[in-house]
Parts: C-alpha cells; structure tokens; sequence
C-alpha cells in the first residue's frame, strides 16, 4: 500500500533526431522502483520514422503527446523534455496543464509564445537547418553523438539509432506558453554540453520565481544516456 501510494507517473519527451529508445535506461530505472513511464516516439523519427512526410510538425508531435495523456488517462504527471522537446512540451502543457504536477526541462529550450527552434538554435545547428529548409528538404540529418558529447562508449549506438528530424517541427512557432508558468513544480537542468542558448536559460531561470535548477556538468547533452543514475535521482526529487 505504501508503494502504491507514492507510485508516481513519467512522461518522458525525447528530441530531435532521437526516439524513445533514448530513455531506456532512465525508464528501467524508475520502473524497477515502482512508478509508471511513458516514453513516446514523435511522429516521423525513430520506431516511427516511417511515418515521416512534409506535413510533420510542432504540432504533430504536441498531440502525440496531448494524445498519450488524453488515452492513457494520466493524472499527476511529471512531464519532461530533452532539448528540443521543450517546445513539445511547453505546448502541450496548453492542453492537458491541470493533468501535470511536475514540468522539466532537461538541458532543453524553454520557449515563448512566437518562438521556434529554428529561432533559437545555437548558431552552428541553426546555419544547417535553415540550409536544409532553403534546400526544401523534408527532414534535417542528424548531428554526431561526439558533437553532444555523448560518452565514447555510446557513440556508436546513438549514431545508429538517430534519424532525420522532420523540418516542419523546427520551423513552426510555438503558439502560448502561460499554461507553463502556473504549473506548481518547474525544474530546468543543465548539461555540460557547450550551448549558450542553454547557458542563458539557466541563468534567467535560477533567478526566476517558481524554478528549480540543477546542473549535471560532468554529462553531455544526452544525460538519460550518460547519466542515467543520476537523472533518475533528480527527477525523483522534483516529482
């Protein structure tokens, strides 16, 4: 009855070019003590890179999620998003925001209402994508596990699992994001990936009412990959 009482349930949003395999470790982990995960693959990458056509954007994947919550009839959620899917994640809080007890953004873009993440990209990823959009291509090509400084060992495999991001979803503004604000618990971690977009959004959020932060230095970008362990701890912290 204790267990059952302090089961909690994770929804965990992967980003680009990467799919629910990502979270394998981090949802293994939580499982085994107890709680519920959901670990969905957006529309058109990974399991579902099939599905992939010109028309898959933002708000695609919004309710790929919104979806999931409204099915599977999820309460009391801890809603989180890696990188990209923070503009997921922000968005689809408009639709089920009473349904989340806990929102984090996990070395992730935390946008405002008219944002993209073409817009706020770092420099290097954003020159390549508005390239591939002025190409017309349908997906961006995924960038190499060591620039995310993902761990050596990883490399491999990550690099085998990524696929081409829809460009849709990149170019697509988010369209509110109040919903985000009135969330009780909102938690932003950070990687010691090299981004000063994400380096920005740590400092304007310590200082921001409402906001937990932590930092995870010794971690590239792909934290639930490099360390699992310690994601689980935090996000067990902020549930």
């Amino acid at each position: 009855a204790q267990a059952q009482a302090a089961q909690e349930t994770f929804v965990l949003v992967h980003g680009t070019w990467h799919g629910g395999w990502c979270w394998r470790r981090v949802a293994d982990a939580l499982e085994s003590k107890g709680h519920k995960v959901y670990t969905p693959t957006l529309t058109g990458v990974g399991d579902r890179s099939h599905l992939l056509t010109k028309d898959v954007n933002l708000t695609t994947h919004v309710n790929d999620v919104v979806n999931l919550v409204k099915w599977e009839d999820l309460k009391d959620i801890i809603l989180v998003g890696h990188s990209s899917a923070g503009f997921v994640i922000t968005q689809a809080a408009e639709q089920f925001g009473p349904s989340v007890a806990s929102i984090v953004y996990l070395d992730a873009f935390v946008p405002q209402a008219g944002e993209s993440l073409i817009l706020l990209a770092n420099p290097g990823p954003r020159k390549s994508l508005e390239d591939a959009v002025a190409r017309g291509d349908l997906a961006a090509k995924p960038i190499p596990a060591a620039a995310f400084k993902v761990n050596e060992r990883d490399r491999p495999w990550v690099d085998a699992k990524c696929t081409p991001h829809p460009l849709a979803a990149v170019v697509e503004n988010v369209t509110a994001a109040g919903a985000r604000e009135k969330i009780a618990r909102k938690t932003y971690i950070r990687s010691g990936f090299d981004s000063p977009v994400f380096d920005q959004t740590l400092a304007r959020l310590k200082a921001a009412p409402g906001w937990k932060t932590y930092e995870v230095r010794s971690s590239g970008h792909d934290v639930m990959i490099d360390m699992p362990d310690r994601l689980v701890e935090i996000l067990l912290e902020v549930a």
